[in-house]
């Protein structure tokens, strides 16, 4: 796929041949990672059920420039992203966040109107520092090895799929998705543990899915449920799957759900 620039951003598109649905949906990726999660499997479903599907690599991240600086990146710079990207589209999208882009999302949703959001294994709105404890305490080994990739080290495969899977993944393509981690801000991490957590007032405005999965060792089921309480939502949790639901094996259930979902908050 040949990615589209907008505003300077790397955007992957995949575009329906028959006639769109009206709105088109933005998908934001999470932290160490770039657009190619949502290539794989979610923006080729969606494209062939009638949307205009587009997947934003946020700055510093896969090939949206900044990757030299990628420490002074802010979450607010994240969302100056979307709010970028969004200027291009001819209607407001659907927002679809996965982890720090659920955090991102939420953020954009502050200051801005949107026909809807999914938040999916989203950084809750009362920021990381719970998630990091918790792996703290039931994953040292998977902690320290993302704290090596923070700082521009290299974490292990072993440590990628027991992230990201709880379902069986090939060996080839969970080289492939290793092969397309990243390093991540600094200064967004902190962001998202201290200083720029979400008005949960201002973002209850927009309609919200929030989804997660029974076997994240990232951001437990149960930070999901707080999430949704805190947006008066409920909590979908899959079951037997982990943090990359978009690259589970069982993929299709979660984008199924939003595909049905899109369908009720447009009737």
């Amino acid at each position: 796929m040949n990615p589209l620039r907008f505003a300077q951003h790397e955007v992957l598109a995949r575009t329906p041949a028959v006639p769109a649905q009206p709105t088109p949906l933005l998908f934001i990726h999470g932290a160490y990672t770039a657009a190619w999660c949502w290539e794989e499997h979610f923006l080729p479903f969606f494209a062939e059920a009638g949307y205009a599907a587009y997947a934003l690599s946020l700055s510093g991240h896969g090939g949206s420039p900044g990757r030299k600086h990628l420490d002074s990146f802010s979450i607010a710079d994240y969302v100056r992203d979307v709010e970028a990207v969004v200027a291009e589209l001819q209607v407001p999208p659907v927002l679809v966040g996965h982890s720090m882009g659920g955090f991102v999302v939420q953020k954009y949703l502050e200051e801005h109107q949107a026909p809807g959001a999914v938040l999916m294994c989203a950084v809750p709105p009362q920021g990381l520092m719970s998630a990091a404890m918790g792996m703290m305490f039931s994953k040292p080994g998977m902690m320290q090895d993302l704290n090596s990739l923070l700082s521009g080290g290299k974490a292990s495969l072993e440590t990628l799929r027991e992230a990201l899977f709880a379902q069986p993944v090939s060996l080839d393509d969970l080289k492939r998705f290793y092969k397309g981690s990243q390093s991540e801000s600094h200064r967004a991490i902190w962001d998202m543990s201290l200083f720029s957590m979400p008005r949960t007032g201002r973002v209850k405005r927009t309609p919200l899915l929030v989804q997660g999965a029974e076997f994240d060792h990232l951001i437990a089921a149960s930070l999901v449920e707080m999430t949704a309480r805190s947006y008066g939502v409920d909590a979908h949790i899959f079951p037997g799957m982990g943090h990359g639901l978009m690259l589970e094996r069982d993929w299709k259930k979660p984008a199924q759900q939003i595909l049905d979902w899109l369908k009720e908050i447009e009737a």
